[in-house]
């Protein structure tokens, strides 16, 4: 790694998260970025090539790219509020679960929007959709299915109110599945399949495109509109730009995904976590076993790290131990108890699993390590 600022490198065993860079881009997404900054090109008519061949990969009417998924769900509320051409209703309000309360409701509040809660309950859903909120934003992933209606039971209740005569449903359904890929038919199981508006992605998470890219896909009403409420047209998505990179970058990165094996993929996942496992369990102190499903609830399992008092380690001080050391290593301590860490292969490069489990033994097994980060 060429580095003129010393940041270090990361052995990333945590998950793909943006603080981290989110995922690798293989080299086919590179290649593609990197013809696109060669040229300059008509800016929209790329974003209609892309978009077509985007939604004929991934079985949907439709499909635009964003800057980012928090820029998907800011665009597909503004889309579902109204028309670009209009002003925001001032009284636009957003249907959301409150157990999926999360720190990206900014994204859909940025339209003006009001969040109102429901809890899991038909009535409760069906009372709060009588008053014509702009839409229902639903978050997919495991970690968010506690205290939530099931998708199929959110899109149902919401086509039993009449349709207007011409124009969108009465009630939008909005998923947002960022980090949820694998498995991979995730890209038209909401949409195509369940009937949902539009589904959102990241597109530098298990997509392995550019970190500054998202994409929506879905109904052709709810992406035209994206389209035009977005750069470079002067509206409220003026600032999500897209660049020719990104717009270029991301369809190669769909495509080189649509091509892996998706189950020797996984496989390989479950046989890292294994090794993992296997090479901690004589480590006195520690208990190592497989979790599932992953962080963001990904259909593939993660070794979760359980430190015992007889450890001498706390998780923070563990933690800081592997970050600071040499190789910089950052793991995960999402949706595990306080006493525990997570290892997640999903962004793991070859060879690197072993290099995180010889760190670890170091430290828990080495009765003279850093007093600095012990318990």
């Amino acid at each position: 790694m060429t580095n003129p600022f010393g940041v270090r490198p990361v052995i990333n065993a945590s998950a793909t998260l943006t603080a981290l860079g989110g995922s690798l881009m293989p080299p086919s997404v590179l290649k593609a970025m990197t013809e696109g900054a060669a040229h300059f090109v008509d800016l929209r008519e790329l974003h209609d090539h892309v978009g077509e061949r985007l939604a004929a990969l991934t079985r949907n009417e439709a499909a635009c790219v964003t800057a980012g998924a928090a820029a998907g769900i800011t665009l597909t509320v503004a889309s579902c509020a109204g028309e670009p051409a209009q002003a925001f209703p001032a009284d636009a309000e957003v249907v959301m679960f409150t157990s999926q309360r999360n720190g990206y409701d900014y994204a859909a509040r940025l339209t003006g929007a009001r969040i109102v809660e429901v809890g899991p309950s038909i009535e409760e859903l069906r009372a709060a959709l009588v008053r014509r909120p702009a839409c229902v934003l639903w978050f997919a992933g495991a970690h968010y299915a506690a205290d939530a209606l099931p998708i199929e039971d959110v899109i149902r209740v919401a086509r039993e109110l009449a349709p207007p005569p011409a124009g969108p449903p009465a009630v939008p359904v909005i998923v947002d599945a960022a980090a949820q890929i694998p498995p991979l038919s995730s890209l038209w199981r909401f949409t195509t399949e369940l009937g949902a508006d539009a589904v959102i992605f990241s597109g530098g998470k298990g997509l392995r495109g550019p970190q500054s890219s998202g994409l929506v896909l879905g109904k052709r009403w709810i992406v035209d509109r994206c389209r035009a409420h977005a750069s470079p047209n002067q509206q409220i998505g003026r600032g999500m730009k897209v660049g020719k990179e990104e717009l270029l970058g991301l369809y190669a990165a769909v495509e080189w995904t649509l091509e892996q094996d998706e189950e020797a993929l996984l496989a390989s996942y479950e046989q890292i976590v294994d090794r993992w496992v296997a090479g901690l369990r004589e480590v006195p102190g520690v208990v190592a076993e497989r979790g599932y499903p992953s962080e963001a609830g990904q259909p593939h399992g993660r070794a979760v790290v359980r430190l015992l008092a007889t450890s001498g380690w706390t998780r923070d001080g563990l933690v800081r131990a592997l970050w600071d050391g040499d190789p910089r290593i950052a793991v995960g301590v999402s949706g595990v108890p306080d006493d525990a860490i997570a290892l997640n292969p999903q962004t793991i490069e070859p060879g690197e699993d072993l290099v995180v489990l010889e760190a670890l033994v170091r430290h828990l097994s080495s009765g003279d390590g850093d007093s600095s980060h012990r318990a």
